[in-house]
């Protein structure tokens, strides 16, 4: 199989060559590595390559998985894969070589995947594009002079240029959907607890951070979500409840749906035009499908809510640094970035009882924020509140940084809520600006009700089918 062969297809469908045998998994992993050695010199989206370890992957017998035979690619931040360096794109954090998988890296390879590599991270993903001092920028394959989003933009990167159709991506407070909706992906952000945190639970204690994918097309999400997404031994959490596969929701219709949508950004202050008009094109053709469409925003005290995320925020990190520095035996010295050192010195003047105060603060203002959906199915929003931003302007290395913080929230003001409630909330890339960027909308449901999402995406997905969209650089 040639590289625009091999790039044409979902996951699924090239699982499906491979179970036919009318491909061999070898065979998609070349044509994998040919896309990875052409197009990763202008993108930097993946930091670290396995390929002499996936090839003996592909050429063993796989688990009859329902994406057996199928390259794929882990985000360098948080999960562990055997015998792999992991550097949370920190010069200070970097460790040489896991001990072993984690547990949903272990779900991974029983769904048949082979991994071949690491994607670019911003350092401990705290931003929301990808670039840093340890691993450089990676580059928007639609334009590579703008952002790719972050933090899991090496992983989107890649799958937008084709590198492989499906790949391992967390969002803590926007890292699936913002790069989705920069490269032109679906990006689902689960429910909370519905994949597997694993035995070393320590990022994820606030249970702000979830792990999925971005994919080029509504199935691979959904099929990677069953594939992942059961219920963990040992876990303290409640599994959300799962009536029926995500993969037949997605050819299921989702009825009639109440539908709120708001472009009101948590600063009052208005998302750019061409944003507002996509919204608004959004919400006619939901009505055109014979949904319920009115225009609606979540009512919140926004300031109090994101002083508390940020306490809570802040305290976690501080307590994930001291873990590190426990581990390595010294504290950071210039060896961390600007945006990782102020949060580590801020997050250590933050008290117990100002880090439980936020805490019970968010637990009260979820609810607020989740009354809103005894009223609608869905609550859409844009992702992004303005167009894709040009590397340059959006630099948390080279802008200032109370500078590049407000800028940061111009462009990025919808995705945090649904991290701190823990709903699933889905980017989808409906339309595209003039000059060619992916313009994303984010569709937000219910606690645990993945499937509503699905329905109605798999139905957008025929409206508007984005699959045939590919940025410049694709052959």
């Amino acid at each position: 199989m040639n590289m625009s062969e091999f790039s044409v297809h979902d996951g699924l469908s090239l699982s499906e060559l491979v179970r036919t045998r009318q491909v061999t998994p070898l065979e998609l992993l070349e044509a994998a590595i040919a896309r990875i050695e052409r197009h990763n010199p202008g993108l930097n989206a993946v930091v670290y390559t396995a390929f002499d370890e996936a090839r003996e992957s592909a050429k063993a017998p796989l688990p009859d998985g329902p994406l057996s035979g199928v390259p794929f690619l882990i985000k360098d931040l948080g999960q562990r894969v055997k015998g792999w360096p992991r550097t949370s794109a920190s010069f200070f954090a970097e460790v040489a070589a896991d001990a072993e998988d984690s547990e949903l890296v272990r779900r991974y390879r029983s769904a048949g995947l082979v991994l071949a590599g690491k994607t670019n991270t911003p350092e401990f993903g705290i931003p929301g594009v990808t670039q840093s001092a340890r691993l450089g920028i990676c580059r928007n394959p639609w334009n590579p002079d703008h952002v790719s989003g972050g933090s899991s933009g090496g992983a989107a990167a890649a799958v937008a240029s084709g590198m492989v159709p499906i790949a391992h991506a967390s969002d803590g407070l926007g890292s699936i959907r913002i790069p989705a909706a920069c490269c032109g992906l679906v990006g689902m952000k689960p429910t909370r607890d519905r994949n597997p945190n694993g035995g070393e639970d320590t990022d994820r204690a606030i249970g702000l951070s979830v792990d999925h994918v971005v994919s080029r097309t509504v199935r691979d999400s959904a099929a990677m979500l069953d594939a992942t997404g059961y219920p963990e031994p040992a876990s303290p959490y409640a599994y959300p409840y799962k009536e029926r596969p995500y993969l037949e929701e997605v050819s299921r219709s989702p009825g009639k749906l109440k539908i709120f949508w708001s472009g009101v950004t948590p600063s009052g202050r208005p998302v750019d035009p061409e944003i507002q008009s996509a919204l608004e094109r959004t919400a006619t053709l939901l009505a055109q499908l014979g949904h319920d469409v009115r225009e609606q925003a979540i009512t919140l005290d926004w300031r109090q809510f994101y002083r508390a995320q940020a306490i809570v925020s802040g305290s976690n990190f501080a307590a994930g640094m001291a873990r590190m520095v426990e581990a390595i035996g010294r504290e950071p010295a210039g060896d961390i970035g600007p945006l990782a050192r102020r949060g580590y010195d801020r997050g250590r003047e933050i008290t117990g009882q100002q880090a439980m105060w936020a805490w019970q603060q968010l637990r009260v203002m979820s609810r607020q924020v989740m009354a809103t959906f005894e009223d609608c199915d869905v609550h859409l929003t844009p992702v992004l509140g303005t167009a894709v931003p040009r590397v340059d302007w959006l630099d948390p290395l080279a802008v200032e940084i109370r500078e590049y913080d407000k800028r940061s929230a111009k462009t990025y003001p919808f995705t945090p809520p649904y991290n701190i409630t823990g709903q699933p909330s889905l980017s989808l890339p409906l339309w595209q600006t003039p000059d060619g960027l992916p313009l994303a909308m984010m569709f937000s449901g219910r606690y645990g009700d993945e499937a509503t999402l699905y329905r109605l995406a798999g139905q957008l997905e025929k409206e508007c089918p984005w699959k045939d969209r590919k940025p410049p650089i694709w052959n």
